[in-house]
């Protein structure tokens, strides 16, 4: 008889804070990196009674200087460490980017496999908070970029709890890229044991999910944007149009027989990130889609996103950022086709 699930219902950021807190309690190895992430929780609070809990050894407050977090980590994973290193804001990622893209990214190429550098990059991202300058930014494709990291982002609690412990069980260098504005998004989490990371099953940390079933158009989304893609789907329904919505979940690597699978049912396929769409994922999304369904597709992929501009000031986020009636509106004209 199998045990009865622990289910609970709590926000994104409390789901991260229960998945840190397990992976700190399954190996001794395993330590958190990071500004004020210590007593104060960190800014969002994801940390909140970690260090308390763990100590300042586990649960390590670091000086203001992100390239020495992550040069830090990198020599703890050489020795056997699995460190996790929260950098505070996205913007504040970039004083890093020597460190994780000539070395952390490479170091495992060039000892021919014989190093294994675990290290996990917490980055708060995206919009919907109404923040200041560098305290938004959607910089996942500059790392998906890069071979030899793996980059992640969960747009749900359940996901979050499962996905932060499989980054963290990784032998690679993980960017785990946190959907900010959905921090206080709550669902239902089962608190049970996670897939190992590479499973071949949905919940595998490399797999996308197919999360909303349809015939007409395929939605593929990551992050912050799943919710958004969701609601859309549901406002097209009341309408006759069926949507099918795919949570990417793994930037990289992309998840392409899952998004080609949905898009061989529905013939049309839109993209949608908050990153802005030139040079972007969903750039990466429509060529591997236009690949492998040529003869199926009924429209050209369309991608909807952020504009090429700096993220702009609170107040006019919301134009900036892919909402409802954008997505509809890219819906309708593949539909034309």
């Amino acid at each position: 008889m199998s045990a009865t699930p622990d289910i609970q219902r709590v926000t994104l950021a409390k789901a991260i804070n229960l998945g840190l807190r397990r992976a700190l309690e399954q190996d001794p190895k395993v330590l958190l990196m990071g500004e004020d992430i210590g007593a104060l929780g960190g800014v969002f609070r994801v940390t909140d009674g970690l260090h308390k809990d763990f100590g300042g050894h586990r649960v390590v407050d670091t000086p203001l200087a992100e390239s020495g977090i992550l040069g830090t980590a990198i020599g703890l994973a050489l020795r056997g460490y699995r460190p996790v290193c929260e950098i505070q804001f996205d913007g504040f990622i970039f004083p890093a980017f020597d460190q994780i893209t000539t070395q952390l990214a490479k170091m495992h190429y060039r000892s021919s496999g014989r190093l294994s550098l675990p290290v996990v990059i917490r980055v708060p991202y995206g919009g919907g908070i109404g923040a200041i300058e560098h305290h938004s930014e959607s910089p996942e494709a500059l790392f998906a970029h890069t071979p030899g990291l793996r980059v992640v982002s969960p747009s749900s609690p359940a996901d979050a709890f499962a996905m932060i412990q499989q980054a963290i069980a990784s032998p690679d260098p993980v960017l785990f890229f946190e959907p900010k504005g959905r921090y206080w998004d709550k669902g239902d989490v089962d608190l049970g044991p996670v897939a190992a990371p590479h499973t071949e099953a949905p919940t595998g940390l490399d797999r996308a999910q197919v999360l909303r079933a349809g015939t007409d158009v395929t939605v593929v989304a990551y992050g912050p944007t799943v919710a958004t893609a969701l609601k859309a789907a549901e406002a097209a329904a009341a309408e006759g149009t069926s949507i099918e919505v795919v949570d990417l979940r793994t930037i990289s690597p992309l998840d392409v027989e899952t998004v080609v699978a949905s898009v061989r049912r529905t013939g049309r396929c839109v993209v949608v990130h908050e990153a802005p769409t030139v040079y972007g994922t969903g750039a990466e999304v429509a060529a591997r889609v236009t690949e492998e369904c040529f003869y199926q597709l009924e429209a050209p992929v369309l991608r909807v996103g952020g504009f090429h501009t700096p993220y702009p000031v609170s107040k006019i986020e919301e134009d900036y950022l892919p909402g409802l009636d954008r997505v509809l509106d890219a819906v309708d004209r593949t539909l034309t086709f």
